[in-house]
């Protein structure tokens, strides 16, 4: 028996049946684009999604049913919402450059004469779409969700709820280890009538972090604090004048050794757990799993 396959930018998903099995690949993105492989990685982010949905399961319940290896998990089959769950904390990447130029960001509201870094009033979540891969997903405001309906007035209420919840606890454990929650993506999904979260929590490829000990002295210097995530690649990116758009630039190796010692580094900071790779591909673990669902 074959199952289908769907090949995402990080991650394969195998729909079998009455539950799906992720895959989380070691692929690696910047600005929606895929850059190639960083050995390792999947199983990093895997781990790391797994420790906060068991920290943040209280809040909302989520999609895990069981870990099938370092980096692949059977989960509900959930009706997902078609919107990335955007929640930013602080006024700092794309939604700073778009307020400093006078242009609007869908669902941002602050008040003028706000700087680089500083943090937001209040959380405040700004949507997008979810587009297929190698399209670039479009912000989008509440109304808008409604207008195109991909999803209704009560549900979007329930998803604002729980991803504000899901930030502010994501926040809290945070701090305990030096570290600010920036901002980061949720995605949700709908399983037996009841709103759940779906695919990762807290990672490095979907959340920004900076060390606390850094942000006051950077935010008085007019700078970015230190920060431990993907930031990092799409720095290095941007610095060669790439931002999604034309050619990637080739990568050097030691580029990619670098973001791989940061996904370790939070990993462990973030857990307050040592990493250790387990040396099995993602070819080799993906070709495992396949073979268990054949039977």
């Amino acid at each position: 028996m074959s199952f289908p396959v769907y090949r995402g930018k990080v991650r394969d998903v195998v729909d079998a049946g009455d539950r799906l099995v992720m895959l989380t690949s070691d692929r690696i993105s910047a600005f929606d684009r895929p850059l190639g492989s960083i050995p390792g990685k999947g199983e990093i982010l895997n781990q790391l999604a797994l420790y906060w949905l068991e920290e943040t399961s209280d809040l909302c319940p989520n999609h895990f049913l069981e870990s099938l290896g370092p980096r692949s998990v059977a989960v509900r089959k959930a009706q997902m919402i078609p919107v990335e769950v955007v929640v930013r904390g602080y006024l700092t990447g794309s939604a700073w450059k778009a307020y400093a130029s006078g242009a609007s960001v869908p669902g941002l509201k602050v008040p003028a004469g706000m700087k680089a870094h500083q943090r937001l009033p209040v959380p405040q979540i700004t949507p997008t779409t979810k587009e297929a891969v190698g399209a670039h997903d479009q912000p989008i405001d509440r109304q808008g969700i409604l207008d195109r309906g991909l999803c209704s007035a009560d549900l979007w209420n329930e998803v604002e709820g729980a991803a504000l919840a899901l930030f502010a606890r994501g926040q809290e454990l945070l701090a305990r280890r030096g570290l600010i929650l920036v901002d980061t993506k949720y995605e949700f999904g709908v399983f037996d009538g009841q709103l759940i979260l779906c695919d990762e929590v807290h990672t490095p490829d979907c959340s920004r972090f900076w060390f606390a000990d850094d942000y006051e002295a950077a935010f008085a210097a007019g700078r970015e604090p230190r920060k431990l995530d993907k930031e990092y690649l799409r720095s290095w990116l941007a610095g060669q004048g790439f931002s999604g758009e034309g050619p990637v630039p080739p990568i050097p190796d030691e580029v990619f050794d670098e973001t791989r010692r940061r996904y370790v580094e939070a990993f462990e900071r973030i857990t307050g757990r040592e990493f250790h790779f387990s040396g099995l591909s993602f070819e080799a673990e993906s070709q495992r799993v396949l073979s268990a669902l054949n039977g």
